[in-house]
């Protein structure tokens, strides 16, 4: 279940979010704080499933977003189940760099908890507890410069950003196993992926459309299963000319998923 859970929200990005193109999210000015955070209801079939929570604060060039997955509802019933991560690093030119990434998991059954490291962009897998052996396929970290933990993503993505930024992103995302890439279509060019014909819908609301796509260290199985994950992002005005998402659609290996937020 946990993977479920996990699987269907990496899809967005996941966030995945979401991630090495020069199109970014916009940063806060850097001379002033900006902390904002956000609660997303996450169902999965029409059903809750879970609960995702993300405060971050981005402050003289730097950021910091700590973030909380899990699960309530009917599944809640089944197994408790949580992911909590952290992430820091740096915001130059609109573009964040992760320094530090720390993840605690539990499965109901299992916990474990891994710290990825960054050195000039370039993750480094510091620890994972309890240990695990290499897998046939896994990516070297070493060739992973300038890519984004998945918190980073994850925040990058759903944060708010000035109207002129909405539908922006395209990066890739490393994991300390796996390479993926997370990509954000402008509403007027969906690149072959199905969108709406119109970038709003409705009380100034903007709706674009998003990939989450399986590179390297996946299993054949995986790969065999889906590699690309369509979702559908919906912004809605919240003055002074920002933007904020307000639903995020998400086809995942488990059916429709959705986070909403609160």
């Amino acid at each position: 279940m946990r993977q479920a859970i996990r699987g269907a929200l990496w899809a967005v990005m996941v966030v995945g979010i979401v991630m090495a193109s020069p199109i970014s999210v916009r940063a806060a000015d850097s001379t002033e704080a900006n902390t904002r955070t956000a609660r997303f209801d996450f169902s999965l079939r029409g059903f809750r499933a879970g609960i995702l929570t993300f405060s971050g604060e981005v402050q003289a060039g730097r950021y910091h977003v700590t973030g909380e997955l899990r699960s309530s509802g009917i599944v809640r019933l089944v197994r408790n189940v949580s992911y909590r991560a952290e992430s820091h690093g740096i915001v130059a030119s609109g573009r964040f760099t992760p320094a530090l990434y720390i993840e605690t998991a539990d499965t109901g059954k299992r916990q474990s908890q891994a710290t990825m490291a960054y050195r000039d962009g370039v993750p480094q897998l510091k620890s994972y507890v309890p240990a695990r052996a290499p897998r046939p396929g896994d990516v070297d970290p070493v060739t992973q410069g300038g890519t984004l933990d998945p918190l980073t993503a994850l925040y990058a993505v759903l944060r708010d950003v000035p109207r002129d930024q909405v539908c922006r992103f395209d990066r890739f995302m490393f994991d300390g196993r796996r390479r993926s890439s997370l990509r954000l279509y402008p509403p007027t060019q969906p690149k072959g992926i199905a969108a709406p014909t119109k970038g709003t819908n409705g009380a100034d609301k903007i709706i674009c459309t998003g990939e989450y796509r399986r590179l390297q260290g996946f299993s054949d199985k995986e790969m065999a299963q889906k590699q690309s994950f369509v979702f559908q992002l919906t912004y809605a005005p919240i003055g002074s000319g920002q933007m904020q998402v307000v639903e995020v659609l998400i086809d995942s290996l488990y059916g429709p998923a959705a986070l909403t937020r609160r």
